[in-house]
């Protein structure tokens, strides 16, 4: 029999599941990854330390499931998205890799919005401009380390990466690379003159061609093959955007049903067919797996990771019993306010995170549940602008770790006022990228077929009747409490201006 194996690279963990033709897991591997943040704003990694990691998870799941080598036909890779991973021209890493919650370009995108590049930008992109994209990271090397700036050989993102280290060959996939901002959405291809607009010519010489999610790129060298287990000449594709991986294992298909990501992002995602003009936001659109079709979504930084966070402060990882304590108190029932912006916002630049309304009656249980209650509120602002692109949507699939808790699934259903399904389908990073190796190796002649042989049984949680409007009594707080939050940031940002003229 053969099995496809599914890299998923996250912003906190690293798995590696193996995969029969029916999109049954036959075992799974995973471990942590470090945020290296020594500095504030910052998130890297080690380059080196990811590759290790990942031979060692597919070595794992090899050894864990007992399957030949030779009896995997392919593998895939699913990865966060935007940041950059950076080689130099002998093709070595070049320092660390800089993650898309990296903040240090955060004043270089203010001045860009000062002098309108996002606007400029944005009818061939179809895209916004924030910190975290390579083409913002890019410019802060240049301005801040030229030397490393100019020693740049290759911009890559996480699974490309990830995907050189396993073949020795050079890419960029297409569902991730389309957002970078260098890409013409519409014309399809990099566009020297986003480059250029942007301040960083150079870099487009840096760009390697661009594959597709379900093109072989290489076969497993022998060096890799040494250090995974795999047999070596085992195909590797393109891979995927973490998103769109899991809008594939969702089942994601037309516009009656928008996907809901919750992990260190919140993405919320629709699939379409067409740019529509005319709409008022600036919604983000990327390239689908599918050639015909495009994802357009809506995220922020904003999600289960500032759960992880104070359970570290905690020392305390029982989520059952976290659960539980959430559960006992009242819905929407404390004054206790949370903004769930550790690792960034989608409330402006420069917001940070924090608790309101604390009192001494307050304990653990309803900090927990200002943490719930905020990641929850912060995902329904993305959910209500993707409403407006896709006003047929009856329901939100929801993928994540944070589906296992049935207390914050509730809690969901219960703010939004909408059904919650939730796919039986625990990694879905890795079997997106599983799909992509089966497609590449001939097992489906195309996504939509490989899409309909996993169809996962889906739960349903409906919302309880009465309790719409006590969340959105405290969604109100919420949003009262960023704008006048906001007020303060720029009133310190224009005094930090001020100072340094």
């Amino acid at each position: 029999m053969p099995f496809w194996l599914g890299i998923d690279c996250g912003g906190t963990f690293l798995k590696a599941a193996l995969f029969d033709q029916s999109g049954r897991a036959r075992g799974v591997a995973r471990t942590g990854l470090a945020v290296l943040s020594e500095r504030p704003g910052r998130a890297e990694r080690d380059m080196e330390d990811l590759w290790r990691a990942t031979a060692a998870v597919i070595a794992d799941v090899i050894a864990r499931t007992g399957v030949d080598p030779a009896d995997i036909a392919g593998l895939g890779i699913s990865a966060q998205g935007k940041g950059a991973f950076l080689l130099d021209r002998d093709r070595r890493p070049l320092g660390r890799a800089v993650l898309s919650s990296d903040q240090r370009a955060l004043d270089i995108v203010r001045a860009w919005q000062r002098q309108g590049i996002p606007e400029q930008l944005y009818p061939k992109t179809l895209q916004t401009l924030w910190t975290g994209h390579p083409v913002s990271i890019l410019r802060w090397f240049k301005d801040n380390e030229p030397d490393t700036y100019g020693r740049i050989g290759a911009v890559l993102m996480g699974h490309d990466y990830l995907r050189f280290r396993l073949t020795g060959a050079l890419g960029v996939e297409i569902t991730n690379i389309s957002e970078c901002n260098l890409y013409d959405m519409r014309r399809g291809g990099f566009d020297p003159a986003l480059a250029e607009l942007l301040g960083i010519p150079e870099m487009i010489a840096a760009l390697p061609p661009i594959v597709g999610s379900a093109e072989v790129v290489g076969g497993v060298t022998a060096e890799a093959a040494a250090l995974t287990g795999l047999k070596a000449g085992t195909p590797v594709v393109g891979g995927l955007f973490d998103v769109v991986s899991t809008c594939l294992s969702a089942g994601l298909r037309d516009d009656s049903r928008i996907n809901a990501v919750l992990g260190t992002w919140s993405v919320v995602t629709g699939l379409a067919h067409e740019v529509k003009a005319g709409l008022p936001i600036p919604f983000v659109y990327g390239r689908h797996a599918a050639p015909d079709a495009f994802i357009v979504h809506d995220a922020s930084p904003t999600s289960a990771a500032n759960l992880e966070w104070l359970t570290e402060q905690f020392g305390d990882h029982d989520y059952a019993g976290m659960d539980r304590a959430v559960a006992a108190l009242e819905p929407a029932g404390s004054d206790v306010l949370f903004l769930p912006f550790l690792y960034g916002s989608n409330a402006g630049l420069g917001m940070r995170a924090g608790f309101y309304g604390l009192q001494a009656l307050h304990g653990r249980a309803h900090l927990l549940q200002a943490v719930y209650e905020g990641v929850v509120f912060s995902l329904l602002h993305h959910v209500d602008r993707v409403r407006q692109r896709f006003p047929a949507a009856t329901a939100l699939r929801v993928t994540g770790g944070p589906t296992r808790s049935r207390v914050w699934m509730q809690m969901l259903a219960d703010a939004s006022g909408s059904t919650v399904e939730i796919p039986a389908i625990e990694e879905t990073g890795a079997l997106g990228a599983a799909l992509m190796a089966a497609v590449g190796t001939g097992a489906f002649p195309d996504i939509w077929r490989a899409m309909a042989a996993v169809d996962a049984p889906v739960s349903v949680i409906e919302p309880v009747s009465g309790r719409r409007a006590a969340y959105d009594a405290k969604r109100f707080a919420y949003r009262e409490l960023i704008a006048a939050l906001r007020a303060f940031e720029d009133t310190m940002a224009s005094h930090s201006q001020g100072l340094t003229r």
